[in-house]
């Protein structure tokens, strides 16, 4: 399974990856890919949270959403996926949408050596980067992916260098009325959103719903694994 990742990282970044622990937070069309990303390069051991079921508005860009699983749990879903192409990852399954002391807790209970931010609200992604940076727990974030279309302006850097995106913004607001400006790493776009690609939307946890096309979070997912990936084996 690993020859080809081998010839890249050598076998001692192999049993790096074996050894590692991650944690990610949100399975939709970010998130989804990344975990995935990170089971197929060897990641050994993965904490997979998420509360939500799969919809039929998630077909369009989600990795695990097809006719046959809507309704069914995200976090269940990926757990067979992921357990079908590396039987020997360690899953841990959380199917809950966490916030405040769950929240904490769940980051205590293991010593991470990676956290992925795939949320899509804000509240509960503002506080999970603030208790990683507090308890010092590498983190990459994923700004929004809606609205854009050009790969190409996808960029990693620190949070403090991010620009243009609209939740870029917000999550630095936020932060850093809690004194954070600083210290994680973030997969933004440059690209602006169109005024026309977004709606008031109510019913659901956000205030505006936006448009999104098919590829551009699976590359904001891509990004957060490389970022992950990287870091844990030094390049």
């Amino acid at each position: 399974m690993y020859t080809r990742t081998e010839l890249l990282v050598k076998s001692e970044g192999i049993e790096k990856l074996k050894k590692a622990h991650v944690l990610v937070v949100g399975l939709g069309g970010v998130g989804g890919y990344a975990v995935e990303q990170l089971c197929r390069a060897g990641i050994g051991n993965l904490t997979i949270v998420d509360g939500d079921t799969v919809s039929r508005t998630n077909i369009n860009r989600q990795l695990i959403a097809t006719n046959e699983t809507v309704g069914m749990m995200k976090a269940d879903v990926f757990r067979q996926r992921l357990l079908s192409i590396n039987s020997d990852c360690n899953i841990r399954v959380i199917s809950e949408f966490i916030r405040d002391d769950r929240m904490i807790e769940i980051l205590q209970d293991n010593n991470y050596d990676y956290v992925v931010d795939a949320i899509d609200t804000l509240s509960p992604k503002v506080f999970l980067i603030y208790h990683c940076v507090q308890m010092g727990l590498p983190l990459v974030s994923s700004m929004g992916s809606a609205g854009k279309f050009d790969p190409s302006l996808v960029e990693v850097s620190d949070v403090s260098k991010s620009h243009t995106c609209p939740l870029a913004y917000l999550v630095r607001k936020r932060l850093s009325r809690l004194g954070i400006k600083t210290g994680f790493k973030v997969v933004y776009s440059s690209e602006r959103v169109p005024e026309d690609a977004m709606i008031e939307d109510p019913s659901t946890n956000k205030r505006t719903t936006i448009g999104c096309i098919s590829y551009m979070p699976p590359i904001f997912g891509c990004y957060c694994a490389s970022v992950v990936i990287r870091d844990i084996l030094g390049r």
